[in-house]
């Protein structure tokens, strides 16, 4: 089995404390991978330390086959990846299309293809009408939706998605995974956190559960299935019982 995505007990530490803990991934290529876990569980710093932007404190990683410690490796990681980070940071006083020309330059792609590609993108997500718009004006959903086309528009083999659907309409929301499907179909890899298990479980063939910067599973869904669905394992794995069957006896009670 070829792998896209292998950690050996990847770890980052803050001072003392391990925000990711001795992780081992193994992601198959052709995948849709979902990554998940509570808040404060580890997902953005794991993918910041597999796309680069963060120094793992120990272990070893692999991407695409190649590694990121050598140079010239790592930047052709960088040629063979898309990321859509939790917290955006487009440039909000460009329009999208000025910032989809900027990503496009920046991967040296020629002018005919990069503007038939940005045509075809706008289009497919539904950004046309909006395209000369500047980036500030746009909603969230739609901002999501930008990133996400910045993050294809040279065609990588593999996209790194922090919490696409998080903030976005049914509609984009739908939009969306059926481009990431589609993406696949193609023989692209998709690695993608959310707190949405309903839309993990629809499109994931392969999950991986972290609690407290540890790797507690990683299966393939048709075998997390046989067992449990897949809402009722993750709080086995993440959740405190004790807590969640708590309720609040006061509430909804007239206030004497």
């Amino acid at each position: 089995m070829e792998l896209a995505i292998q950690t050996t007990d990847l770890s980052r530490s803050f001072g003392n404390a391990y925000a990711v803990k001795q992780v081992n991934l193994a992601v198959p290529r052709g995948t849709l991978y979902g990554f998940l876990g509570p808040n404060g569980a580890g997902k953005s710093t794991t993918i910041k330390m597999l796309t680069g932007l963060m120094a793992p404190t120990q272990g070893k990683i692999s991407i695409l086959g190649l590694d990121p410690k050598i140079p010239d490796q790592s930047l052709a990681i960088k040629r063979d990846i898309g990321v859509v980070p939790e917290d955006l940071a487009l440039f909000d006083n460009l329009t999208a299309r000025e910032y989809l020309t900027f990503i496009g330059r920046m991967h040296l792609m020629p002018k005919n293809t990069l503007d038939e590609r940005i045509d075809q993108l706008v289009q497919l997500m539904d950004l046309s009408a909006e395209v000369s718009k500047l980036v500030i004006e746009y909603s969230h959903g739609m901002k999501k939706k930008l990133a996400l086309a910045a993050a294809m528009l040279h065609n990588p083999k593999l996209l790194f998605l922090d919490e696409p659907f998080e903030g976005v309409d049914a509609v984009a929301s739908r939009a969306i995974r059926k481009i990431l499907v589609s993406y696949v179909e193609r023989g692209g890899t998709v690695f993608v956190t959310s707190h949405v298990l309903e839309i993990v479980e629809r499109l994931c063939s392969h999950v991986g559960m972290i609690v407290k910067g540890t790797l507690v599973e990683q299966t393939t869904l048709e075998s997390l299935r046989q067992n449990s669905s897949l809402e009722q394992r993750f709080v086995d794995l993440a959740g405190s019982g004790a807590k969640q069957d708590r309720e609040l006896g006061w509430l909804g009670e007239e206030e004497v």
